[in-house]
């Protein structure tokens, strides 16, 4: 390995010891740290925006995918959504981006659910899996989500409370949740792959994101 390689990786290497063990996914500046592809996606003022949608539907070819698969982790991240009309969704160890609304696991984004209620895809909650346990929302502001899985766990914290945790070898059944709700899933979450990409969902509407970090667990 040559001088210039060795010292690029001591420069990555300080950064991240910087952060408290984070890797920034998103500077602000680029995409270099996510996979090419994609058409709606633009920075803007230092946040990453989806624009240009605005019929509702899902686009599975203009997820945003990192480059790199994770296992354990810990992802931070803020957005916003318009309190009015909004849906995305935090993707977490995809096997398959072809397909990610079956090999992935979706954090909800900006979805404000009919008179209040919290539902298994209400923001905050693991969708199709567990409602949130509690509206932790600021509807038109920036949220942050810190969300950690490490092994079967997964813990969602938003604006600094918990509002989800699971284990996912609960899930034993296909298509069945542990309190005996249905999920659109073909084989149990305990089956999932506990490593994968980490996508953002362009579901059809606008959204922001910004201060995009994650730091493996090992």
């Amino acid at each position: 390995m040559n001088a210039f390689k060795l010292l690029g990786i001591s420069l990555l290497a300080v950064s991240a010891l910087a952060q408290g063990g984070f890797t920034t996914l998103f500077n602000g500046k680029d995409l270099s740290r996510w996979q090419p592809g994609f058409t709606n996606w633009v920075i803007e003022d230092g946040t990453l925006a989806l624009k240009g949608r605005e019929d509702g539907r899902e686009h599975n070819d203009n997820y945003l995918w990192t480059k790199e698969q994770y296992g354990d982790f810990i992802l931070e991240l803020e957005y916003k959504a318009p309190p009015d009309r909004a849906n995305s969704g935090v993707f977490l160890r995809t096997s398959d981006i072809r397909d990610p609304v079956y090999t992935g696991i979706e954090v909800q984004v900006g979805h404000v659910s009919p008179g209040g209620q919290l539902l298994r895809n209400s923001v905050g909650g693991l969708y199709d899996l567990v409602a949130p346990s509690k509206d932790a929302q600021k509807p038109g502001e920036w949220n942050k989500y810190v969300i950690t899985c490490e092994g079967p766990q997964i813990t969602v914290v938003l604006n600094g409370e918990q509002t989800a945790q699971v284990n996912l070898d609960r899930w034993t059944d296909t298509g069945r949740n542990p309190d005996g709700s249905k999920n659109k899933f073909k084989r149990p979450l305990r089956d999932f792959e506990r490593r994968g990409y980490i996508g953002l969902q362009d579901h059809g509407l606008s959204v922001w994101y910004r201060n995009i970090r994650i730091r493996s667990l090992r």
